[in-house]
């Protein structure tokens, strides 16, 4: 909500308080005032100016050469404008002025003329372009007849003016409107508040004698009035009210337009005027639209429409979307002369579903959607006749056609200043309560300590008493709230086992390359049994369906962080960005109930999604694609750093690759996997070629031993020995390295692959593998023949047990 404080002037008197002052003070009640932004800039020395006489500059065909009467003297212009013209008032910058931007006007020759100074457009005056009316969009701003030659175009223009821009909660929709912020003010500064003026003159002929309204969704529109103004003359607005829009963010059109615009962001009630000529009938009938049916819209697009949508038509066919937007076929138009006003009450779901079906959102569809003031439905409606009468000349003819079947009775509120103060730990007395409840223009009922208080409609927000109780609260002042030190022993903050457990495993993950991605718990059918790992498929559980989703795409909570990681990679790549590699750890969400009747069981994973290269280093010519190896090579660094003997196991898992996927075990039990995508479902999810992994880190941290160790750095030299075997190709390479490590040890410090060849000199349905061993004792030096007869151990050993010939 934008709020202009020269328009909060005429209800609340704030001329002494600066806007900082008063943006500080509205903010520290409740309502957060995101920035303070002032009309233009500084101007000076501008001035309305009388175009005397305009001919065309003799040295130039599009300059026109002026003379300007500002007052004191009349001025020689050169202008280029192609809308100046003799007889107007002007904005004229005389020379020495100084306009925003820091641009000073100086005398200066143009063609050989001398020119003394400028006339002016509003965007040279610091209006932005969106909000200068179309009519001087390409040219100066004319000013009506009634301003005077000679004075200043700040106060005329509105450019000395200051808006505050509101973030409104959902509750305070009764501040979507000036008099909902005058009243605001008004309790803060604890000020009177000038209402506006409704009275009007009616002329003798009856507007039902015009038109009917009858309602056939009395559920959505319990209140439906109809106006009618005749003899209306359609120009622009006065400009006090162009500006006032204009400072709210919304461009000026005509007069009649303008003043429904005005009375919306006045009243918070969306009214809307239809050329009551173009209606072609005498009757207004709401209901629901008819399944396929249609209407164009004043942006000049056909909908088609469903029995979900609420309708104002004229009998016969829709003639505008209720609370959203108007048809086009009766649009108010320079011709208009007669316009039906509408001032109506709908139910926040059915402009919300209309909104949600069209995606048409506007000013009158959120306060719809937000809840109107039943009070204020007639009233803004009179308040607009008011306007149209005075400045459109407009004659209003008596009574007003309604449908009126609208609740607005008052909420009561019981509360007394004992368990106010018990609640808010103050002192606060009766007479200052009474005090808050007058500033916030609230009806009381007083006997001793107990209040009874009837919640004006306009505050729907107000219905219990805990509601009553942030009312005093704030209008007393929140740093007025009495405040205690803890008492008794504390000890400084930490982080448990886990908290830091996590953050070193971030630490690591991120060390190593990987990004932190946070994805969304819910998720959709599509992904909800995709990338599960097996140990959770055993479970047999079922997927937790959300009853009211907010949409399709978050109607499961998830059994795998995987899809969404996935899908996070499908959408850079779409954007051209290949070298990726998320992690995410985060809870997935489990039930054995295919009826949900307790919460699900929530644990925690640690998944991971790569593709693209890996390492990149153009110079030295070396390039490296994310593979299978790079991503077990990650998991068995992250389980080396936690000091976990994890063992990875070749397995054919649901949507990896056949040949690239393995599962993970520690102590025996499965605590997730790692592969590639499988090719069918990359394609389908529009990926290239990624690796995965997830682990089950409840169990890892019921595993991890948080004590520290230390080995000391060894004094003696280690010796390394190689080792090829020719094996069948079947045998994993895996388990012959186990059992060289049991062989070796203690004197084998590690073992690691190192090549693994197939083809010319070894046999069909064989393989050779390389291993490393090292060899070191931390007590002395080991001798040839120490080093000789274990390795040869390893071989022999190695040989029976796995039928392999050692590679010469």
């Amino acid at each position: 909500m934008l709020v202009s404080l020269n328009w909060l002037k005429n209800y609340v008197d704030i001329e002494s308080i600066q806007p900082e002052v008063l943006a500080e003070k509205i903010t520290k009640s409740g309502i957060e005032v995101d920035s303070i932004e002032y009309i233009a800039e500084k101007s000076e020395n501008v001035v309305v100016g009388y175009v005397e006489s305009c001919e065309q500059h003799p040295n130039a065909d599009k300059l026109n050469l002026c003379q300007v009467n500002v007052g004191e003297e009349t001025l020689q212009i050169i202008c280029g404008a192609p809308n100046v013209a003799q007889g107007q008032k002007v904005a004229v910058a005389k020379p020495g002025a100084l306009l925003p931007g820091d641009f000073k006007i100086k005398k200066v020759k143009l063609r050989g003329i001398e020119s003394n100074g400028m006339i002016c457009s509003l965007q040279e005056l610091g209006i932005e372009e969106k909000y200068v009316p179309k009519d001087a969009a390409d040219g100066i701003f004319v000013f009506p007849e009634d301003v005077n030659v000679g004075e200043s175009v700040e106060p005329l223009l509105n450019l000395n003016d200051a808006v505050l821009e509101f973030d409104l909660t959902p509750n305070r929709a009764d501040c979507l409107s000036m008099l909902g912020v005058a009243y605001e003010v008004a309790a803060i500064l604890d000020q009177d508040i000038q209402l506006p003026n409704e009275e009007y003159d009616t002329s003798e002929e009856d507007a039902s004698d015009h038109i009917s309204v009858s309602v056939d969704a009395k559920d959505i529109n319990p209140y439906y009035g109809a106006f009618i103004i005749k003899d209306l003359e359609i120009k622009p607005s006065p400009l006090w009210m162009s500006n006032y829009l204009i400072a709210a963010g919304i461009r000026p059109i005509n007069n009649v337009v303008d003043i429904t615009n005005y009375v919306l962001l006045e009243y918070g009630q969306p009214l809307h005027a239809f050329d009551y000529d173009r209606l072609q009938t005498k009757e207004i009938v709401v209901r629901r639209a008819y399944n396929g049916e249609t209407i164009v819209t004043l942006d000049e697009q056909e909908r088609t429409l469903t029995e979900e949508h609420l309708v104002i038509t004229n009998g016969k066919e829709p003639v505008a979307l209720a609370g959203v937007m108007g048809g086009h076929n009766t649009e108010v138009t320079e011709q208009t002369i007669t316009v039906l006003l509408e001032a109506a009450y709908f139910a926040p779901s059915a402009v919300r579903a209309t909104v949600k079906h069209t995606g048409l959102r506007s000013e009158s569809s959120t306060r719809f959607e937000k809840g109107i003031d039943p009070n204020r439905v007639k009233a803004a409606g009179k308040r607009a006749c008011q306007l149209l009468q005075k400045y459109a000349n407009g004659k209003i003819l008596q009574n007003i056609v309604e449908f009126d079947e609208l609740e607005r009775s008052e909420k009561v509120i019981t509360m007394n200043t004992t368990e106010i103060n018990k609640r808010l730990g103050t002192k606060i007395t009766t007479d200052e309560i009474i005090k808050i409840l007058n500033s916030l223009r609230f009806r009381f009922d007083n006997e001793g300590e107990a209040f009874t208080v009837y919640a004006p409609t306009r505050r729907q927000d107000i219905t219990i008493f805990e509601d009553m109780l942030e009312e005093v609260a704030r209008i007393y002042g929140y740093d007025q709230l009495p405040y205690t030190l803890p008492s008794g022993a504390s000890q400084a903050g930490g982080l448990t086992n886990n908290q830091q457990l996590k953050r070193n495993i971030n630490n690591f993950l991120q060390g190593a390359g990987l990004l932190e991605t946070i994805t969304y718990s819910l998720t959709n059918e599509n992904f909800i049994s995709k990338l599960i790992s097996p140990e959770i498929k055993e479970e047999n559980v079922h997927a937790v369906q959300l009853a009211m989703p907010m949409s399709e795409d978050h109607k499961y909570l998830r059994l795998s962080l995987l899809p969404e990681l996935v899908d996070i990679l499908a959408y850079n790549q779409a954007r051209n960005q290949n070298d990726l590699a998320y992690y995410e750890l985060g809870k997935i969400f489990i039930s054995d109930e295919e009826v949900l009747t307790s919460q699900p069981d929530e644990r925690l994973r640690l998944s991971g999604a790569l593709s693209g290269q890996w390492v990149e280093h153009p110079w030295q010519q070396e390039k490296k694609e994310v593979d299978f190896y790079v991503v077990k090579g990650i998991m068995e660094a992250l389980f080396n750093y936690l000091k976990l003997p994890v063992v990875f196991e070749p397995a054919r898992l649901d949507d990896l690759h056949p040949g690239r996927s393995a599962i993970m075990k520690l102590n025996n039990q499965v605590i997730g996997f790692i592969g590639q995508l499988h090719p069918v479902l990359q394609k389908k999810l529009e990926v290239k070629d990624t690796y995965v992994f997830d682990v089950n880190m409840e169990t890892v941290f019921s595993e991890f031993q948080s004590i520290p160790s230390y080995n000391e750095i060894p004094k003696y030299p280690s010796i390394a020995r190689d080792v090829a075997f020719i094996m069948d190709a079947d045998i994993h390479a895996g388990k012959v390295k186990e059992t060289i490590e049991a062989i070796g040890a203690p004197l084998v410090k590690s073992v690691n692959i190192f090549d693994v060849y197939h083809g010319e000199n070894v046999e069909e349905g064989k393989k050779s593998v390389a291993y490393s061993l090292l060899y070191q004792d931390p007590e002395k030096t080991l001798t040839d023949e120490e080093i000789e007869k274990s390795f040869n151990q390893i071989v022999e050993t190695v040989n029976n047990k796995y039928n392999t010939i050692i590679r010469s």
